[in-house]
């Protein structure tokens, strides 16, 4: 199921600085949760596993059940929305894992997203957004009237935003020490560009749902594009800062103003 993968020197170089002992796998299959059976073959690879767990109090009622899994006993890695490239530290070392389609991924952006994996392992952040929110997902569960998967959609991009608040001058920095990846996390920036000004125009006339945008809003914040409102107030200090009850109180001004509107 997992080969070791090799790295580049400039991408080996992002790796010895941020997180130096992790391992770097190549899965052999597509995944958003990688099946237990072959979960349990990481620890063939790894000195060992340390599965986590989060208190059942912190979910609604109404929890995708994925979600639910994953607070769970079972031994989960990688979630919807993750990606192509998935990290954890639920091995001894930490573990950052290619899925199959990285295949077709450019080789330039897909060492970019292996180089991110690395600067957010270095960070000791949560590897998911259920740890981040703890027990303030049931209150972003309150502030947001749309459904499970919506919420969970929103969650996981208000997550990646506080993330991208912390690593996009990891980021800019690499201009002088490892240009190629800097060149592709320019390139993905300016790839988001074109749709960022229109995004709440699209809400409006429906072209685009509220989760979808604000994924598409989170994403640039690593990129640090200007973000229109209401995703604007999301690229602040006080976000990086407070975190979860933000995302909560955010998320809550937000749709009050939907209503209003």
């Amino acid at each position: 199921m997992f080969e070791t993968r090799s790295l580049p020197e400039d991408l080996e170089a992002v790796r010895a600085a941020h997180a130096p002992d992790c391992l770097v796998l190549d899965a052999a299959a597509d995944f958003e949760t990688i099946p237990p059976a072959a979960a349990e073959d990481l620890g063939l690879v790894v000195d060992s596993l340390d599965p986590a767990s989060y208190p059942a109090e912190w979910l609604p009622d109404d929890a995708p059940v994925l979600l639910a899994r994953y607070a769970g006993g079972d031994f989960t890695i990688g979630m919807p929305g993750d990606g192509t490239v998935v990290w954890t530290r639920q091995t001894v070392p930490p573990t950052v894992i290619a899925k199959k389609r990285a295949e077709g991924t450019p080789e330039d952006f897909l060492d970019f997203l292996f180089a991110e994996a690395f600067v957010q392992i270095g960070l000791d952040a949560p590897e998911h957004f259920l740890p981040f929110f703890g027990e303030q997902y049931r209150a972003l569960d309150a502030a947001v009237p749309l459904g499970p998967a919506d919420v969970y959609q929103i969650a996981a991009a208000l997550y990646e935003a506080w993330l991208g608040l912390q690593t996009r001058e990891t980021f800019a920095a690499w201009d002088d020490d490892s240009p190629r990846l800097h060149a592709a996390w320019v390139d993905a920036g300016e790839r988001l560009e074109g749709r960022l000004a229109d995004l709440p125009g699209a809400v409006a006339r429906g072209e685009t749902d509220f989760a979808d945008a604000t994924e598409f809003a989170c994403s640039a914040v690593k990129h640090g594009l200007d973000l229109p409102a209401p995703f604007s107030a999301l690229d602040t200090a006080a976000y990086a800062e407070y975190g979860p009850s933000y995302a909560v109180r955010w998320a809550e001004k937000t749709f009050e103003q939907l209503v209003d509107d």
